[in-house]
């Protein structure tokens, strides 16, 4: 017998099911004081990410030396400098730079 064939639509919306759950377990466990397992949690939708080839959710951030979820005021800062936010890891120090002068351009 032949295996049954998944087309890729349905491995999208599979994967980014799961990608979901996992940012939300990332988050709560972060939230629990369990930064190993929030870490893990991220790995693992970043593997899911590339198998599938699908995107973190809109909206979820995290430290791409450490891969550690970043959630202001807990364990990163936010600043504004020269037409760029700068988000700074407390974990491992990384930076995380995106440009906000679109907006402002008028």
């Amino acid at each position: 017998m032949s295996k049954k064939r998944i087309s890729k639509n349905a491995v999208a919306e599979i994967g980014v099911e799961r990608i979901s759950k996992l940012t939300e377990l990332s988050k709560e466990a972060l939230a629990d004081d369990r930064p190993d397992l929030a870490v893990r949690y991220v790995s693992l939708a970043r593997a899911i990410g590339r198998k599938t080839r699908t995107k973190m959710p809109e909206g979820f951030r995290y430290c791409k030396k450490c891969l550690m979820p970043l959630v202001p005021g807990v364990n990163c800062t936010v600043r504004l400098t020269a037409g760029k936010v700068v988000t700074t890891c407390q974990n491992c120090g990384g930076l995380k730079r995106k440009p906000y002068t679109k907006e402002r351009k008028k």
